[in-house]
């Protein structure tokens, strides 16, 4: 049976994904921080597995991924969090909150995992689409998505050695209860089954990066090609500033 393990499937992207692997037969390790909602998501299919832990603690992290017996080729690490700054004002404690989910959390499961990475190891990494171009207000959740963005590509380069294969996967905005929250409006707007198609589909195809809404993307990777100051420019007519 092919199976499959995802952070962050307590709800959004990641509980859709598990929810949809788990319909097409493939046995679910569904991992997230609250035990109850991931109770509830096991009870939608008897394949879907919940195994809760909180991705900033390294010591959880470990204690829960050394405690499956065997580790599935698939693993996509999903879980991540956002908080935006007003007009400029840095607050080093959010960022830290951010940086802490975003990236270490995501440095955390990899550390537990990699000792038993093989030649069938696929990993894969969601990172967003806003690590392309900078946002209004997007400081800590723009720059901790380009860290991921970095990590994934290097890893792609340094763990060619042992054939794992890594995958960075930038989405646009999907509804979920993490953008619900959002007080702008989100241009290009998909919902979490749309974003669980395309990521499904770009994993089954191979893909190393994994893009969408297609236009969405098109349009910032075009923007961040420009000199910089066009770049800001562009990007203050798009947003409309969101200040």
């Amino acid at each position: 049976m092919k199976q499959v393990l995802i952070t962050g499937a307590s709800s959004g992207i990641g509980a859709q994904l598990a929810i949809d692997y788990a319909s097409e037969g493939w046995q679910v390790i569904a991992c997230g921080q609250s035990e109850a909602r991931l109770a509830e998501l096991a009870k939608s299919n008897p394949l879907i597995m919940p195994l809760p832990f909180n991705v900033t603690n390294i010591v959880y992290v470990k204690q829960a991924l050394e405690s499956i017996e065997q580790l599935p080729n698939l693993i996509i690490l999903n879980a991540g969090t956002c908080e935006y700054i007003d007009k400029g004002v840095i607050d080093s404690a959010l960022f830290k909150r951010v940086f802490d989910v975003n990236f270490f959390g995501l440095l955390h499961c990899i550390e537990a995992m990699q000792s038993r990475f093989s030649s069938s190891t696929h990993l894969v990494i969601v990172g967003s689409s806003v690590s392309y171009v900078p946002l209004p207000r997007a400081e800590a959740y723009g720059a901790s998505k380009a860290a991921v963005a970095y990590l994934a590509h290097t890893l792609a380069i340094d763990l060619e050695h042992i054939g794992v294969t890594v995958t960075l996967v930038n989405p646009g905005f999907v509804k979920t209860p993490l953008t619900d929250k959002n007080d702008f409006q989100m241009p290009m707007l998909v919902t979490a089954e749309y974003a669980s198609e395309h990521i499904r589909q770009g994993i089954s195809a191979g893909k190393i990066e994994i893009n969408f809404p297609w236009k969405f993307n098109l349009l910032l990777k075009f923007i961040a090609l420009l000199p910089l100051r066009l770049q800001l420019k562009a990007i203050k007519q798009f947003t409309g500033k969101r200040t």
